[in-house]
């Protein structure tokens, strides 16, 4: 017997995140500047790529979660959105591959702010990154900070969030004056007619996976619903804002990246404050290097923070529902947070830190962790531009939006999407044992479909010994 769920229930949440701290959430979590690195690192054709993306991913995002989170307020987002579309089953698919690919991205985002820390320390301390030991244990304390800051409750946390979408503002507005002033006194290590040479290396193509799961995080606050206050208002005004400003961030310091030096010098998890640290040289202004590594460590800081609390909340409204361990639902009586599903992320992305290192550099542990990310999250993204599709087709539906656009939208995001997840699975330049890296991606994806149907095959037997037991204690009376 099929288990049948209320849609309506009580997530007992507060309602803390006003308006501008929705903006400043979409800036932290969709602008993360540690993806810049990697993305430029396959050189000057990746601008048409973040134009491409930007157009056919990123603003049809924005347009589906626009329309989505007002049809279907509440905690849970995509997952919300994909269980009312297509049943139970797709629903509790789509908010696991959501939840797991922040598992493992998590600690692509804390290794990056390890890198741009050390740096800072010099040649002596920059051997540090190299060190599985010492960079295994600096990300497992990173992580309990911040789950320790969560169980707080969102009230406080936000505010890391908040420092950390400030954070990244600003430092982009002054990698790009550097940027500006160096080819204004130094000359440039880019050059417009590289826009115009032909693809050279044909794994060049599996930056667009990377670049289209650099752009999610617009659906973030949505995860969160019951805790926003005056959704239907602050969510369409804050999804266009703060899209705005991510988009600019990441074309602008990937300009300035190239700009700063050539693409094969360009280190993954350092190369923002290497190339600020040029830039700076070229310029006379190292006094500006300090002052900038700190704001890019917050603005890291902030995006752990954002996705570490709201992708959270998808296990606990998956507990509610009884597709997991009632216990993962629980909320702290004191700080009314999702405590325990908090504490289940931390030790999973603890895990998988160590786990990414085996057989490889920590360079290529952190490819690896980005790559299987960018799968689970673009299964996701699909269920939610289909979502979006069904709901623009549906006569009955009352749509926010004209019909044409939002199809318009949704063909466009699929097709990004498909392709997107095609080229993930392309070894990207930086990567020299491809075997190994294709086995982790297969036993990657393995464990989180294997345990997906696992969970879901569970939850469906408990509901079908209640019902039994209902129905046998009923006769008995």
């Amino acid at each position: 017997m099929a288990k049948t769920i209320a849609f309506g229930h009580k997530s007992g949440l507060k309602r803390v995140l006003g308006r501008k701290d929705l903006i400043l959430l979409f800036v932290v979590a969709v602008a993360n500047l540690n993806m810049v690195p990697p993305i430029s690192a396959s050189g000057p054709l990746t601008l048409w790529l973040w134009i491409l993306a930007l157009a056919m991913f990123f603003w049809p995002q924005g347009a589906a979660v626009t329309e989505l989170s007002q049809k279907w307020p509440g905690e849970g987002g995509i997952y919300l959105w994909a269980k009312r579309s297509f049943g139970e089953k797709h629903g509790f698919l789509a908010g696991w591959c959501y939840w797991l690919s922040n598992v493992f991205y998590l600690p692509t985002v804390i290794l990056s702010c390890i890198g741009v820390g050390l740096y800072v320390g010099g040649p002596n301390v920059q051997r540090l990154e190299h060190s599985h030991l010492f960079t295994g244990s600096v990300s497992i304390g990173i992580i309990v900070f911040l789950m320790l800051l969560n169980i707080r409750g969102l009230s406080l946390g936000k505010w890391i969030n908040n420092l950390g979408g400030a954070g990244t503002i600003v430092g982009a507005a002054l990698i790009v004056l550097l940027a500006a002033l160096t080819v204004r006194h130094h000359g440039s290590a880019f050059h417009w007619n590289q826009l115009h040479q032909g693809i050279t290396d044909w794994r060049f193509v599996a930056v667009f996976g990377t670049i289209c799961y650099s752009l999610i995080g617009l659906d973030l606050a949505s995860i969160m619903g019951d805790e926003i206050q005056d959704p239907r208002r602050n969510l369409p005004f804050s999804i266009f804002w703060g899209g705005l400003a991510a988009g600019a961030i990441y074309l602008g310091t990937t300009l300035a990246m190239l700009i700063a030096m050539p693409q094969q010098d360009i280190g993954i998890l350092s190369g923002i404050l290497q190339g600020i640290n040029i830039m700076a040289s070229h310029t006379g202004l190292l006094i500006l290097v300090a002052p900038l590594a700190f704001l890019e460590c917050i603005a890291i800081l902030g995006t752990a923070s954002a996705w570490f609390s709201g992708t959270a909340r998808l296990p606990f409204v998956a507990g509610i529902d009884r597709y997991l361990p009632a216990i993962i639902g629980k909320i702290h009586p004191k700080y009314g947070t999702p405590y325990v599903s908090l504490i289940m992320f931390a030790i999973l992305s603890s895990l998988l830190i160590g786990g990414s290192f085996f057989g490889s550099s920590v360079e290529e542990g952190y490819l690896t962790l980005l790559d299987l990310a960018v799968i689970m999250q673009l299964v996701p993204s699909a269920y939610m531009f289909l979502a979006l599709l069904k709901h623009a087709l549906n006569k009955q539906s009352e749509l926010k939006a004209a019909k044409p656009y939002l199809i318009a939208n949704c063909v466009a995001g699929l097709s990004a999407t498909t392709l997107g997840l095609a080229v993930a699975f392309v070894p990207s330049r930086q990567v020299s044992s491809v075997w190994i890296y294709e086995v982790k991606l297969l036993i990657g994806c393995a464990i989180v479909f294997g345990t997906a149907y696992f969970f879901y095959r569970r939850s469906l037997a408990h509901a079908h010994q209640t019902v039994l037991l209902e129905v046998t204690a009923a006769d008995a009376s």
